[in-house]
């Protein structure tokens, strides 16, 4: 039976309702006609897993400059980070964070009523002299707090929400120079119908796609959605090779225990009890870089020295803090420790391993959220996105811990401006339903299908080599193993097939469709991660341990085909005041 097509006409479309989504819909309300998509009900977006706060130099604790700020991200990036665009945010941050507080969110407060802020790693005073309070927080549920004020902000403006409808294709208009987008095609989940929707503008803001990683502390949905989408439309993605694993993972699971347990006082310990960190980072311990704290992880228990009968985890060790000080700051991720592993976060370490966590790479944009099409940085009309599913670059080659949450009110807010601008100066694009003819043929031969490979099996075997080949270190030997294997799950994926050939709630297919996405940008990584011959941030490269800054000094473009075959195109770093250097801490 042929897919029912609906058609909708709007001015602005944003593609995803967490942080950035939100906050864009905020700035275009009530200046244009909006639908904001999303494939989850709000408030269960993924920024609300978020924990340790947000940083701004707001400097409520003590002495603090937003030009220290920008330091910490410039180094932290392993100095692949656009300075310019690093500025903006740190500039904006405390803005930022007051819009905040003036939204309605219940900052954690001083005793004197001010925004309280914590230590977090790689932030620190003075250009690198010491930690640093920066952290803007409350309790360890920041991201909750944020998702669910702003939220509140949009409907209070009446911003209008299609929920529960999934992205799988973007719609252009015109030719070379007059090119423009001109809406999205979605899945309605609970109907399997489909819907077109023209529109001036489009802005993107459907996360990270951790899911391609077996250990992940991103959700289910995490899929690559926005970048998958537009990578198998031709667009480029940048950066793809540097995704970040965050040190604290709860073991076997991935679930996230926050930096900001670290930042009250939380130690890293190896199986023989030692603070290893000493060793790594002797200024800032076990709040260095999170790029360096996996990589310790890693070395710890490569080298024997981790905890548990195959000693392949080592410990955070919260049990020498105030039980008070646990309660009242760390209360959720205590919790997630007694209901997973069922210990007592007061009274025993608590095992962890890395986890993947955050894509620096994605759709490459401008610092004002407008997609770039090539390393010229030509921008594509109509066409936006923000937060972890965009490369501005201000993240670079490892992103510092509280500079997400900071990254997606930002950038969604001046993406929600520049479009909100931009589709008042231009006319309707011509759309009809004949768009979803590219998803509804898809649709329909994923359901008539009689191949024998099943979704569940492929996504298993692709976790299964990132996480081995492709995650906290990598050599030319292990990536060579992730694209051959990745190379035989693509033709494996033509003879997919899906049990469930119904319409209301088909987790079958759509889970086949992500699929799709994950592959492609989990092959984009390993052919992006092949070709650079150094280690810098979150890209280690045991065959090349040497950041290499006159080589590669410069970001990453990667193009797909129609035939999903790769190739790489460069463009330098944009610099600024602070210049490369050797990073300890």
């Amino acid at each position: 039976m042929s897919l029912n097509v609906h058609f909708h006409s709007y001015d602005a479309v944003i593609v995803g309702a967490g942080g950035a989504g939100l906050r864009a819909a905020i700035e275009v309300s009530g200046k244009c006609r909006t639908a904001v998509l999303t494939k989850l009900y709000p408030t269960r977006s993924h920024t609300g897993a978020a924990q340790g706060g947000m940083c701004a130099a707001l400097a409520n604790v003590e002495e603090d400059y937003w030009e220290w700020h920008a330091f910490d991200t410039v180094k932290g990036s392993d100095y692949l980070g656009d300075q310019p665009a690093i500025d903006i945010m740190c500039q904006e941050a405390i803005d930022a964070v007051i819009d905040l507080e003036h939204f309605g969110l219940a900052f954690s407060r001083t005793p004197q009523g001010k925004i309280d802020q914590r230590r977090f790693g790689g932030h620190t005073r003075n250009h690198g002299e010491a930690p640093v309070r920066r952290s803007c927080y409350a309790a360890d549920r920041t991201g909750h707090m944020i998702l669910q004020t702003l939220y509140q902000q949009c409907v209070a403006r009446d911003v209008n929400f299609f929920n529960e409808f999934q992205v799988f294709d973007v719609i252009f208009e015109g030719e070379g120079t007059e090119r423009r987008c001109a809406g999205v095609v979605a899945y309605e989940l609970a109907t399997g119908d489909l819907h077109v929707f023209a529109s001036k503008g489009v802005l993107f803001a459907t996360g990270g796609f951790g899911k391609m990683f077996r250990i992940s502390s991103n959700a289910h949905t995490l899929t690559g959605d926005g970048p998958g989408v537009l990578f198998q439309n031709g667009l480029p993605m940048e950066d793809l090779e540097f995704y970040q694993f965050h040190p604290t993972g709860i073991y076997g699971l991935g679930i996230l225990l926050t930096e900001g347990a670290r930042g009250e006082g939380g130690i890293l310990r190896n199986g023989l009890g030692e603070r290893f960190m000493e060793r790594v980072a002797p200024t800032v311990k076990d709040l260095a870089p999170r790029d360096m704290v996996s990589r310790a992880i890693h070395a710890e228990i490569k080298e024997g020295r981790g905890a548990g009968p195959d000693k392949d985890y080592v410990y955070l060790d919260l049990t020498h803090l105030p039980p008070e000080q646990i309660d009242a700051k760390l209360p959720d991720i205590t919790g997630f420790v007694r209901t997973y592993l069922g210990i007592e976060p007061k009274k025993d370490p608590i095992p962890i391993q890395p986890t993947a966590h955050y894509a620096m790479g994605g759709i490459p944009t401008n610092v004002n959220a407008e997609v770039v099409i090539d390393t010229n940085n030509t921008v594509m009309p109509g066409l936006y996105a923000a937060g972890e599913c965009a490369c501005v670059s201000v993240h670079g080659a490892n992103r510092l811990g509280t500079n997400s949450l900071l990254d997606i009110v930002v950038f969604g807010r001046r993406g929600g401006r520049a479009m909100a601008e931009y589709v008042s100066s231009v006319g309707h694009p011509d759309v009809t339903k004949a768009a979803a003819d590219k998803v509804r043929d898809h649709i329909e031969r994923l359901k008539s299908s009689k191949g024998g490979e099943k979704v569940a099996e492929l996504r298993t075997a692709l976790q299964e080599t990132m996480t081995r080949n492709a995650s906290v270190v990598r050599t030319e030997e292990s990536l060579k193993e992730a694209k051959a294997t990745i190379d035989d799950l693509r033709k494996r994926y033509e003879s997919i097939s899906i049990d469930d050939k119904g319409s209301v709630f088909n987790s079958d297919l759509t889970e086949a469709l992500e699929l799709s996405h994950l592959l492609d940008l989990a092959n984009g990584l390993v052919v992006g991660a092949m070709a650079r011959q150094e280690s810098r941030g979150a890209h280690w490269r045991d065959d090349f341990p040497v950041r290499d800054d006159v080589k590669w000094m410069k970001h990453t473009f990667a193009h797909q085909d129609a035939e999903g075959n790769v190739t790489l195109d460069y463009k330098d770093v944009v610099g600024g005041k602070y210049q490369p250097m050797e990073r300890k801490y």
